[in-house]
């Protein structure tokens, strides 16, 4: 099987879209990867896409507009959800087969919205912000930090809140992660839409959860330092699903040192479906 290992491939007119493997009988249905805030497709890039991709999937990561390699006509700071939504959407419409969604953090957040109006064969959501939004994981990372919060609102940029290699652990990984991934994360963290965040994903746009038909796994990290336990219970309980928890892990599971066992769950998960 054929893989692309080249550079970032494009799809439609604005999106970097990384795009490696190609679809086989055993696997026929692409694989959808959406970056979480202030991430882009090279996330995926690290570990999962090459994983899939040996599996024999096509896997697609495309940059939300302003992050990555996309370019973005407006300011970042006011792009909404629905305008990553969006940005799903002229990917998988350009795809020959409907793909299956993976969204980690707000990716997740963007994949169920994405959800309640297109139909997909399965979706999977990693750490993932609950569809009935995030507000108490706001107020936890205000009290964590009051004036970098301050800070953050007034210049509108996210991205003071996750500067230096202690945040970056505090929020997205845990204690046991090798301070080579962190400091590797750091350099490659950057601003997010306080819009999606702040107004979007706490009240102004949250899930139809009742919408959503499409079956879905929901993982969750034991040690995630945004996330609770409770709200990836909650997401899956929107869902009549129950939440799965990987030790030893933080919020960025596809980039902690264990990866390859949440890879491995999706895939066997993705069998169990017939895809």
């Amino acid at each position: 099987m054929a893989v692309d290992r080249g550079a970032p491939d494009r799809i439609g007119p604005v999106l970097e879209v990384i795009d490696k493997g190609r679809c086989s009988k055993a696997h026929p249905a692409p694989l959808l990867f959406v970056h979480g805030g202030s991430h882009a497709a090279w996330c995926w890039d690290e570990h999962f896409l090459d994983f899939f991709a040996d599996k024999g999937y096509r896997v697609l990561a495309p940059s939300l507009r302003g992050h990555g390699g996309s370019p973005i006509s407006t300011r970042l700071q006011t792009c909404s959800i629905a305008d990553y939504v969006e940005d799903v959407c002229s990917v998988a419409d350009n795809l020959t087969a409907t793909p299956v969604v993976i969204g980690h953090s707000m990716g997740g957040f963007i994949v169920q919205k994405y959800l309640e109006t297109h139909n997909a064969p399965a979706g999977v959501l990693i750490t993932s912000a609950p569809p009935r939004g995030h507000l108490g994981a706001q107020l936890r990372l205000i009290g964590r930090h009051p004036w970098r919060s301050v800070r953050s609102l007034i210049a509108g940029r996210t991205s003071i809140l996750f500067c230096t290699p202690e945040l970056v652990r505090e929020s997205f990984f845990c204690a046991h992660t090798p301070e080579s991934i962190v400091a590797h994360t750091t350099a490659r963290i950057q601003d997010e839409s306080p819009r999606a965040i702040v107004l979007d994903m706490t009240f102004l746009n949250l899930v139809r959860f009742k919408d959503v038909t499409t079956p879905l796994l929901v993982l969750g990290a034991e040690d995630d330092g945004t996330y609770s336990h409770a709200y990836v219970r909650a997401t899956a309980a929107a869902y009549h699903t129950e939440a799965e928890f990987f030790a030893s892990m933080g919020h960025d599971m596809m980039l902690e040192d264990g990866w390859r066992a949440v890879a491995d769950r999706v895939h066997t998960w993705l069998r169990t479906h017939g895809l």
